[in-house]
């Protein structure tokens, strides 16, 4: 065989080799393409600290949650009983006062006055009075010695009854000026501390003007209005735990009465819980807290991650850097300080739940986190 035959057979092999190459290399490719593609179009989604939370064994307060202002069971508010300038108004917030001392005085003049001239009055009806009785006497004298008819008698007798009537009625006048006399001074109604001073020495005052609050902290109620449902459940005597505002340790109370009727409207039936005044609480402070409570350990996550958009409830829940939708069983729930809790049965724990804020995320999503992010724990 000829060298050019050689070398032209040799050349067509080393083409035919290459062209198979190049056409293996693109299959390849062409094969690996929409697994890339793929993996470049996969939703993802990036959260915060707070989207995450740590399932993780809580202690859980059970009960009912009530809420409310405190209010001191004893207040009086002190007012005017009759009109005049405020003389005297000796006490200001803060101050603790006994019942009967005496708290503010009304310029006492003009019903002073109205006291002499009611005497006056009783006196001259007193007189009149004498006078009827002795005119009385002398004709009975004269009718039994037959110097008289009996009618004579009966207009003396008739005299004598008026005269009485009328010193009555200036006597029981004299007690109404010395009333209003009295009520010239003010006292107050019950020991405990003033909460509000309402008008100042110098104003002039109408009757029934409001001058001074005085509250007992001894004793103090909070009001709480439940549904129906929680209501029927309630008893006399139940304890609470109750968290006020500005006081540290836990508060505890007692159910003192139930409100018979519901509200109109609303239809919330009030319960009332009596709590012992302590240092620290205050009239119109807000406390709330559990009814009835008992604690147990379970594993919680918050009430807003277990979602029900599903025939069973499930949380959403970070795995392998996925989102997956695992389905749960929900038990007791606690009302806490910052959100409410709920134990479940179906997640380990230390499993990283999506708060509800989140929303609903579709399953096999990947996650990320953000740089500073760190899955958070359910507060307590």
């Amino acid at each position: 065989m000829k060298k050019s035959t050689l070398w032209i057979l040799s050349t067509l092999a080393v083409g035919a080799l290459v062209a198979g190459g190049a056409r293996w290399a693109s299959q390849r490719q062409t094969a690996q393409a929409p697994t890339a593609l793929t993996a470049a179009a996969l939703p993802s989604i990036e959260l915060a600290a707070s989207d995450v939370f740590t399932a993780q064994t809580q202690t859980l307060s059970l009960g009912i949650a009530v809420s409310g202002a405190l209010k001191a069971t004893q207040s009086a508010v002190v007012k005017a009983r009759v009109a005049g300038e405020l003389q005297e108004l000796s006490v200001r917030e803060g101050d603790r006062v006994q019942a009967g001392q005496v708290i503010a005085r009304i310029e006492p003049s003009e019903y002073q006055a109205r006291v002499r001239q009611a005497q006056q009055q009783a006196d001259s009806a007193k007189a009149q009075v004498d006078i009827a009785q002795r005119q009385f006497d002398n004709n009975q004298a004269l009718v039994n010695q037959g110097f008289i008819s009996q009618t004579a008698l009966l207009n003396s007798q008739a005299s004598l009854n008026g005269a009485k009537a009328t010193h009555a009625a200036a006597l029981a006048a004299l007690d109404l000026a010395d009333k209003s006399l009295a009520d010239a001074t003010l006292r107050s109604p019950l020991t405990g501390v003033v909460a509000q001073r309402l008008a100042q020495p110098g104003e002039r005052v109408a009757i029934e003007a409001r001058l001074v609050e005085v509250i007992n902290l001894s004793q103090l109620e909070m009001e709480a209005a439940l549904t129906a449902e929680d209501a029927s459940r309630v008893r006399v005597g139940m304890t609470a735990q109750l968290q006020v505002e500005g006081v540290a340790q836990p508060v505890p109370a007692k159910v003192l009465r139930i409100n018979p009727s519901a509200q109109t409207g609303s239809r919330s039936v009030l319960v009332y819980l009596g709590i012992q005044g302590r240092e620290g609480l205050r009239q119109g402070l807000f406390a709330q807290g559990s009814l009835g409570t008992q604690s147990l350990q379970v594993l919680a996550v918050p009430v807003s991650s277990v979602r029900t958009d599903k025939p069973q409830p499930y949380v959403q829940v970070v795995q392998d850097g996925k989102l997956v939708h695992i389905t749960v069983r929900t038990a007791e729930r606690s009302e806490g300080e910052q959100q409410s809790l709920v134990a479940v049965t179906g997640v380990a724990e230390g499993t990283q739940v999506l708060s509800g804020s989140v929303g609903a995320v579709r399953e096999g999503v990947q996650v990320r986190f953000t740089a500073t992010a760190t899955p958070a724990s359910a507060a307590k």
